[in-house]
């Protein structure tokens, strides 16, 4: 028998320290090699000659509609692998391969639309973003690019998160290695030694996410995958495309809202007069998810844990689990946001040469990144509610930051405080978000455990 056709049930059976550090750390070392693809861009762009703190401002706003883009792969991949890792702990093969299936033609679809619509309305969309007359060549330059390969960055993010819910989280992050590394090393010969600037940048970018996708795409066409791509089960079922809509839709809401906030804020930073509050706003954000993408990867390694064992009927073991990460999560994520805090104008210096950008960056960070010191807990708790197939509450969390609290607060706050009350607006938003999650996951966490004891006993 081939081994690794059930190697997914050590989910259910290994002691959860060592299986949490198992599943989370090749999904963290991912992520943070994946952050390298936004990061490293940012500082060879903002170290261009003569242009780059415009550069970085364009690029930066570009950030908001990539964020939209890649909210879709999101949303098929975020839904539909924990449903995949629940029907596997229920022992249902079949509808978890459906599952797949069914999320690839999904991703196929959203590739079309995110590559097609962008292109006719790109330039208002990049004003709407906060592009100006000196930044919108450089947004333009990036993301005209840039969108030649948005099917290779929905395939290579949307169904990655089906190979981890396999118990096979090394394969996951060799996919996102591959690419990041080689990003990482076409960038400069794009940048500088073939003198494409932002346009080289968005090749390398694009080059390194068709890797990628090839990448897993060979794992989920091939024997070694557990759940695979099978042109037979790609139908469309709306059952299927329903539930897994229903639940990715938080983590939908929780990438484009990312989005919604660029938008947002760039668009009030550019009431304050020039690009330096803009290409600053990138810095910063950059800064956060230097932080909170890994956590991000830590979180995504957990959800197949929680989620099979969940299906399983193994509340003590989602409870081991939930514990340890929340004790993880909450405690890297506090030290992480301090150190920015305390030390804003070396991160600055790190994107950027320019002495304004810095000077802002320096000014403003430690307020902007105030209430992200206990955002550990929400992210523990929202991606918990995702595991454990909780759409609803999931959503409500979702919008509750952004919508509901940060993009009001930030026209509001600076009819009091001006410019500072833009970055303020992050920082009460994060801390607030947190506050009520942790409270919500309070009250209702032992009511999903019960009502899954009793599925358990009804099923046996």
């Amino acid at each position: 028998m081939n081994i690794s056709i059930h190697s997914d049930e050590k989910l259910g059976t290994e002691r959860m320290l060592p299986l949490v550090l198992k599943m989370a750390l090749p999904s963290v070392a991912a992520q943070l090699v994946n952050l390298l693809y936004g990061v490293v861009d940012k500082i060879y762009i903002g170290h261009i000659e003569g242009v780059g703190g415009e550069a970085l401002a364009g690029v930066g706003i570009t950030t908001s509609v990539i964020l939209l883009i890649s909210a879709f792969a999101s949303l098929v991949g975020g839904g539909g692998s924990p449903l995949a890792a629940i029907q596997l702990g229920r022992g249902n093969r079949d509808e978890a391969k459906r599952i797949l299936n069914n999320g690839f033609v999904m991703l196929l679809f959203f590739a079309l639309v995110c590559t097609v619509v962008p292109y006719f309305i790109m330039d208002p969309m990049l004003e709407l973003a906060g592009a100006e007359a000196d930044t919108l060549p450089y947004a333009r330059d990036y993301l005209s690019v840039y969108l030649i390969g948005t099917v290779f960055v929905m395939l290579a993010s949307g169904l990655n998160m089906f190979i981890s819910c396999q118990g096979r989280p090394g394969v996951a992050m060799l996919s996102v290695v591959i690419g990041a590394v080689l990003n990482t090393a076409l960038d400069p010969l794009f940048i500088f030694a073939f003198g494409l600037g932002v346009k080289g940048a968005a090749i390398a970018t694009v080059i390194s996410q068709a890797v990628s996708s090839a990448w897993v795409l060979s794992f989920l066409f091939s024997s070694k995958a557990e759940i695979r791509l099978d042109f037979k089960a790609m139908r469309p079922k709306l059952a299927v495309i329903g539930k897994i809509s229903a639940l990715g839709i938080s983590p939908f809401v929780m990438a484009s809202t990312e989005s919604l906030v660029g938008f947002t804020l760039n668009g009030q930073l550019r009431t304050y007069g020039d690009t330096m509050h803009v290409a600053a706003l990138s810095v910063m954000q950059s800064a956060m998810q230097i932080v909170s993408i890994p956590l991000a990867g830590f979180g995504q390694g957990i959800i197949p844990i929680l989620s099979y064992n969940y299906g399983h009927g193994k509340n003590d073991r989602v409870k081991e689990c939930f514990k340890i990460a929340v004790a993880v999560m909450f405690g890297v994520n506090l030290v992480g946001m301090l150190f920015m805090i305390l030390c804003p104008g070396l991160i600055g210096g790190m994107f950027t040469d320019d002495t304004g950008v810095i000077a802002i960056v320096k000014q403003y960070m430690p307020i902007f990144l105030l209430g992200m010191t206990i955002f550990g807990l929400q992210r523990t708790c929202q991606n918990t509610f995702v595991a454990l197939g909780q759409a609803k509450i999931s959503l409500f969390i979702a919008l509750l930051r952004k919508v509901m609290l940060l993009v009001p607060l930030a026209y509001l706050l600076p009819l009091w405080m001006g410019v500072t009350g833009v970055y303020a607006a992050e920082a009460i938003a994060d801390a607030t978000a947190a506050t009520l999650c942790t409270l919500i996951f309070i009250f209702t966490f032992p009511k999903i455990l019960k009502k899954n004891e009793k599925r358990v006993e009804i099923d046996n």
